[in-house]
Order: C-alpha cells, then structure tokens, then sequence
C-alpha cells in the first residue's frame, strides 16, 4: 500500500486517521490542534527523591555554618572595638573568634571522615569551587585570627596584633558568607533557589551572633556598637529571608514545615527578643546584656539548622525539583521573545 491509499477516513480497512499532528501544551498540537488528553500530573516513582539529598550530617555541617559565621562577623567587630579603644570587648571577640574557626574546621574535619581530606583540598585551587575556595580562605583566616587572639591576650607585638586583626576583619565576611554560596551551589531546592538571598541571610545571622558575643563577653559600657549592629542584623535578617521565601514559592514551605519550620520560627523570635532586650536595656544592665546575647547567638544556631533541615527536607521530597522545573519550563513557553515580536507582522 502506497501513501495515496490512504483517504480522509483513514488506510483502507483501517482505523480512521488522526486529524492533529503531534500534541502540544496548552491544550493544542504543534499546528493549532485540540489535545485529545490532559496535561499529566506530577506523580513521584515509589516516592523516591529525584535528586539526592547531601550526606552531610547536621550536627557538622549545619553546626559548621554557624560557627564560621561567628567567626567572620566576630573579628569584624573585634576589628571595630579594637580601632575604638574597646580593648575588653575587642579581646573577647578575637577569642571568640579562634575557638569558633577552630571549632568549625574540626566538625568540617570530622564531616569529611579524614583529616588527610582537608588537606587535600589545599592542593589546588579551583576560583569554581566554593568548597576549595572556603578550604583556602579557612587556611588564612585561621592564622590571622589566631595571631590577633595571641597578640590581644599576651599584650605583645601590639603592631603585629593589629595587622593580624585587620587581616582577619578583612576575610571575615567571606568566611561568614561563603557557606551560603556553598550551599547554593547544589541542587538542593531550597537552597539553589535563594542562591541570591541566602548569603544575606546569613551574613545577618552572624551579624547577630558577634553581637551577642560581644553583649555577654563584654562590659555594657562597650557594647554600644554591638546593640545597634544586633538590631540591624536582626531586620535584616528577617527582610532577607522573606525575601528568600517569595522567590522560592511553593518550595518555601519547607521553611515552614516541619523540623525547620520549628527551628526557624524560634530563630526568630530568639533573635527578635535579644535585638530588643540589647537595644532597650543592654546598656543599662549587664544581665539584660548576656541574655540578650545568649539569645540572638541561639538564633543565629537555630537559622542555620533550620535552613539546613529545609534544604533536606527540599530533597527528599521529589515535587519540589519537579513543580518548580515544570513551571519555570512553561513560563519560559508562553513569554514571547523580543525577537519573536519583532518577527510578528504588524
């Protein structure tokens, strides 16, 4: 049989033919057509996850983030109140500082299963890699904030002291932030897509934890500039992570939901609570001070935990790597190209 045996109603003793050609979206084919079926809906294989959620342990990995975080917040501010004459507070934060880099590369360390891991990751540098490059900034920040914590307890080499603190304040902020790029680095929904807010978010958060370091560490006469910086950090970080959650959309449930939505609820409201305490009484009182501190450096742990089970949360769960794909695809179908409209006739 030829292809002129073929007539409207279709081969020769056969079915009739189709009248569309091939099915497209919106209900018509590639040529105008109606869709005989409804678009399918989303249904997980046997609930398994689409991607594979990261095999990194919370209390390391998240406890990481937090630590860093106070690090590299911690000596800017040490920077500040040395430059301004706060030597007990400058001190403290430098002390500060050294006991949470080192604690923060000891659960790295200990997430990796060999210290010979780490050091392996020194061996190259790839500018691409946000886990090289946080390896290489640990690998100078330590030294400089151990120096300025040295020279601050021991009272000597006073110019050497200076130039480590200023070296430290200088890479503090990558080292408070970089994990937030490190994270949206990945796949992970809810991670990947706040790659734009996240390291506000946290370099807010370790705003907020320095600050609560220097109102328990020191004296209420000092702590003038940690208050302010407190309730700053604590403004925004809640516009940013409103932010984070608008442009998550329906992934921004999983800061809602369950664990992390517990975590990053008391995150809050910690974090509200010692803002206010430092700033209305911190200056009056010094055990108003601490326990503002303590409370803006719990919120800042419970932000970072909090936004860890939600990444794994985002994981596990397979329509929120599908929902999202599939409608970012169709938007992307139904906005016309400039060039397409200037190809339309007139």
């Amino acid at each position: 049989m030829t292809g002129s045996d073929g007539t409207h109603e279709g081969p020769e003793g056969g079915r009739p033919a189709r009248t569309g050609g091939r099915r497209g979206r919106g209900g018509r084919g590639a040529k105008g057509e109606q869709l005989m079926a409804p678009p399918a809906e989303f249904q997980s294989y046997y609930g398994r996850p689409v991607i594979k959620a990261p095999a990194w342990r919370a209390r390391d990995i998240a406890g990481y983030f937090f630590l860093g975080g106070l690090a590299g917040a911690g000596s800017v501010l040490a920077a500040g109140a040395h430059a301004t004459g706060r030597t007990t507070t400058a001190t403290a934060l430098k002390l500060s500082s050294l006991a949470g880099v080192s604690l923060a590369t000891a659960a790295l360390i200990n997430d990796l299963g060999r210290p010979d891991r780490f050091a392996n990751m020194l061996r190259v540098l790839k500018p691409t890699s946000p886990m090289s490059v946080g390896s290489w900034l640990l690998a100078a920040y330590g030294p400089a904030a151990g120096a300025a914590a040295a020279c601050a307890v021991t009272g000597r080499l006073p110019r050497a002291g200076a130039a480590a603190t200023g070296a430290a304040a200088l890479l503090g902020p990558a080292v408070a932030t970089y994990t937030a790029v490190l994270a949206a680095d990945t796949a992970v929904p809810a991670w990947h897509g706040a790659h734009r807010e996240l390291p506000y978010v946290f370099a807010a958060s370790a705003t907020a934890a320095a600050s609560g370091m220097a109102l328990v560490a020191g004296p209420t006469r000092e702590t003038g500039p940690a208050r302010c910086a407190a309730l700053l950090a604590a403004v925004a970080e809640e516009a940013a992570t409103k932010a984070a959650e608008r442009r998550l959309g329906m992934v921004a449930e999983t800061y809602r939901q369950g664990r992390a939505g517990t975590l990053l609820r008391t995150a809050r409201a910690l974090t509200a609570a010692g803002a206010a305490g430092g700033a209305l009484l911190g200056g009056r009182s010094r055990a108003t001070a601490a326990a503002s501190g303590l409370a803006l450096l719990a919120g800042s742990a419970c932000t970072r935990f909090g936004i860890f089970a939600a990444g794994i949360a985002s994981a596990e769960d397979p329509k929120y790597t599908v929902v999202p794909q599939r409608a970012a695809k169709e938007a992307r179908r139904t906005t016309p190209t400039p060039h397409a409209e200037r190809t339309q006739p007139t």
